[in-house]
């Protein structure tokens, strides 16, 4: 069969479909690297039209990461897609669902493993770069963690997909009146690879991972 086998041109020429198809008109210059990883992670041009942030949200997200914040993911398969060796300061990875009391916190907390591990992870929330790619329990249970000052992140990637809270979480993400910054996309569409696609495109922009 007759079709393109060299990775580089194949990311080349989907980064120029990309360009050609979406408007990114706008976005701020600061998130459109984050925008284009999104639309190549997912397949889908449209997605563009639904991305959402707060003002400055990619600088206050890169500020974090390069004075050594840590990366707090909701499942594994996010931590899985991160670009670690573009990690700016050896930044720790920490996955909620992994942390060893997720499973007897969740049955205490009548809750998920990935929102109960973000409970065992409060402390590591602060000034954290959070990424949901899978749970809105977790975006939730984040929320409720910040309300205390201590907990509030420095940037929240808000990705979960899913048709049960997956629009609410991220509805309460963008209206949420604590000041954390936040990117996300509305509606039922998401998904752990976007989430790492979002991190990335703050570690590397819109080159290879």
């Amino acid at each position: 069969m007759d079709y393109l086998k060299d990775g580089a041109e194949i990311t080349r020429r989907s980064f120029a479909i990309i360009e050609a198809e979406c408007d990114l008109a706008g976005l701020p210059e600061e998130l459109r690297a984050l925008a284009k990883r999104i639309v190549h992670a997912g397949g889908m041009t449209d997605l563009i039209g639904d991305l959402v942030f707060s003002k400055d949200a990619g600088a206050a997200g890169r500020a974090a990461l390069a004075a050594g914040a840590p990366i707090v993911c909701d499942v594994a398969m996010v931590a899985a897609g991160i670009a670690r060796r573009h990690l700016p300061a050896d930044n720790a990875v920490e996955v909620a669902v992994a942390q060893p009391q997720a499973a007897e916190l969740a049955e205490r907390l009548r809750t998920t493993r990935s929102a109960a591990g973000l409970v065992a992870l409060k402390e590591r929330l602060g000034g954290a770069v959070v990424v949901i790619g899978n749970a809105p329990t977790a975006l939730f249970q984040l929320l409720e963690l910040a309300e205390a000052p201590p907990c509030r992140p420095a940037l929240v990637l808000g990705f979960p997909v899913g048709f049960v809270g997956a629009a609410e979480s991220k509805a309460a993400l963008a209206a949420n009146a604590l000041a954390i910054p936040f990117v996300a996309l509305k509606g039922r569409r998401g998904g752990s690879a976007m989430a790492a696609a979002a991190l990335n495109a703050l570690l590397i922009g819109e080159a290879p991972a």
